[in-house]
């Protein structure tokens, strides 16, 4: 029978109506534990009670969810899926919790939040210091990566929103997507490049260079091949790909190298003489990014704090269509 086809789990109200919240958290036990007895412990329940309600949980979805073995049990195909649900609704029970203990003891809850790399430099630092300085109770935490990864976390209820860029790739029907700035690019060179003396720079005389780039793959590194090839040149020869910022800064600063950043970034570094901006317009512009929150998964109060204080920040900090308000030391490039 555990084989068979899923029929009557096939329904939603089926599995709605009898679906328990015990199963779940005991299919996450199982998983983490892979031994009923230990996951019996973990929920305060016997282990013949465990064998038991998985048994009923098997019967429910009329599929095997684990192999039992001599040392313990190993998910099936059939339990890993109905695992990551069961992990999704563990976390929201965790988040509840914690909304209501929040909201009790006056605080404002925590917040997971994703960047990418240009508004992690320039727009959140902003925008978060405004949410301590009003809530200084809520608990925020910042993880700093690519779109592609910070959306995999967020499907996986890790983070609450991501400030990033959505691809024709991703799921825009599960998702929400609200523009906050544009992301331009520019090149960079260490302090004293000759090529910042010299005159009439343009593209063409940049072929030559030796440059850091992104990836291959990476958004960037797209649309810098692509501005060579619209300008009919060949693609620089001579390249190091990498997407970590303190390996770029310091392989600029031991060689002749040019880099492209976005502007936000490079002109963060800039003011701190880090780096400087090579006086040449690049014909190279990244999408715009903004706040992308799960359609299916309304945002908790705190996170909806946050998000308003994002937009209103941004609304200020990119009213001119460009990145500012990067502070600095005095004289900061602008």
């Amino acid at each position: 029978m555990l084989d068979q086809p899923l029929d009557k789990s096939a329904s939603r109200d089926y599995l709605r109506t009898r679906l328990k919240t015990r199963h779940l958290l005991l299919m996450v036990a199982l998983d983490e534990e892979g031994s009923i007895h230990r996951a019996a412990e973990r929920l305060a329940m016997t282990q013949p009670a465990a064998s038991k309600m998985l048994r009923e949980l098997e019967e429910l979805v009329e599929a095997p969810l684990f192999e039992r073995l001599p040392r313990g049990v190993r998910p099936t195909p059939y339990g890993l899926a109905l695992i990551r649900h069961a992990g999704s609704v563990a976390r929201s029970l965790d988040q509840a919790r914690d909304d209501l203990q929040a909201l009790k003891g006056g605080t404002h809850g925590q917040v997971a939040l994703g960047a990418i790399t240009a508004p992690a430099v320039g727009l959140m630092p902003q925008a978060l210091a405004a949410v301590k300085q009003r809530y200084g109770g809520m608990r925020l935490s910042l993880e700093i990566d690519t779109s592609n990864v910070l959306l995999e976390r967020l499907a996986q209820d890790r983070l609450d929103l991501v400030v990033g860029r959505l691809a024709a790739g991703h799921d825009q029907l599960a998702l929400r997507y609200e523009p906050l700035g544009l992301e331009p690019v520019c090149a960079v060179v260490r302090p004293g490049h000759p090529l910042l003396s010299a005159p009439g720079l343009d593209l063409p005389a940049l072929v030559d260079c030796g440059w850091i780039v992104p990836p291959a793959g990476s958004v960037l590194r797209h649309r810098f091949n692509l501005m060579f090839q619209r300008a009919s040149l060949p693609l620089p020869a001579n390249t190091i790909e990498t997407a970590a910022l303190l390996f770029t800064t310091r392989l600029l600063e031991h060689s002749d190298m040019v880099a492209v950043l976005a502007e936000e970034v490079a002109r963060y570094y800039a003011a701190y003489r880090m780096l400087e901006i090579l006086p040449v317009s690049l014909p190279c512009h990244m999408d715009d990014f903004g706040i992308i929150t799960r359609v299916d998964l309304p945002l908790s109060p705190a996170a909806a704090l946050v998000a308003d204080i994002l937009r209103s920040t941004a609304a200020s900090r990119y009213a001119d269509g460009r990145p500012g308000g990067l502070g600095g030391p005095p004289g900061a490039p602008r």
